[in-house]
């Protein structure tokens, strides 16, 4: 069976990467100009994302063509890295530092904390978890195995819910609480950290028992 770390690193940073793509694309039509300072935001005259208070970022680059340029080459050095690499030896490791790499060139804040969230998973993939074997009897184990993909369904919804599904919402319900995208945010993040640990106990208990 596929390892749910993976899964997870896998698809959160994915979307890690199209959401950083995303803050590239806004930063490129604002054209060659000068930022106003270091804080940025990708969309500011857009009142789609004005839910998102235009999608601040920020960038060191004194150019907002250059910056989104950048942000989307490192953001999809992102998603190929989470999709195709991340399993390998130190995968995680670049993964988070991918992610990093896209939060001074325009990628947003979101993307590059999502990214390392998923890097961080990441790092544990096909390794021994023998922490929950010593510390969660096999009954519990067995029990958070079931519960995974559950949380892994939820956690993805909770995401898309967040983006692009508050774009949408704001656009057919212009009326909509902006406190909405705040509550979003608190349970995307708070699923998917739920979600990472639920992935490290249904692979221990997946895992041979050493002798």
């Amino acid at each position: 069976m596929r390892s749910a770390t993976r899964a997870v690193a896998s698809t959160f940073g994915v979307l890690a990467g199209l959401a950083g793509v995303e803050h590239g694309i806004g930063e490129i039509l604002q054209g060659n100009v000068a930022p106003e300072g270091i804080e940025i935001k990708s969309w500011p005259d857009s009142e789609l994302f004005a839910i998102l208070k235009g999608e601040p970022a920020m960038t060191v680059v004194p150019n907002l063509l250059v910056t989104g340029v950048l942000a989307i080459i490192v953001s999809l050095a992102v998603l190929v890295w989470a999709a195709a690499f991340v399993q390998r030896k130190n995968g995680g490791l670049v993964l988070i530092l991918l992610s990093i790499m896209a939060l001074p060139v325009g990628g947003g804040f979101g993307p590059p904390l999502l990214g390392t969230i998923a890097g961080i998973a990441g790092t544990k993939i096909d390794t021994p978890l023998a922490w929950w074997r010593t510390h969660l009897s096999l009954g519990a184990r067995r029990f958070l195995a079931a519960v995974w993909p559950w949380s892994f369904a939820v956690c993805l919804v909770a995401w898309l819910l967040m983006f692009p599904g508050s774009l949408i919402i704001w656009y057919l319900f212009p009326e909509t609480d902006p406190n909405l995208m705040f509550g979003l945010i608190l349970i995307a993040f708070g699923s998917l950290l739920a979600t990472v640990v639920l992935a490290f106990a249904h692979d221990s208990q997946r895992q041979p028992i050493s002798r």
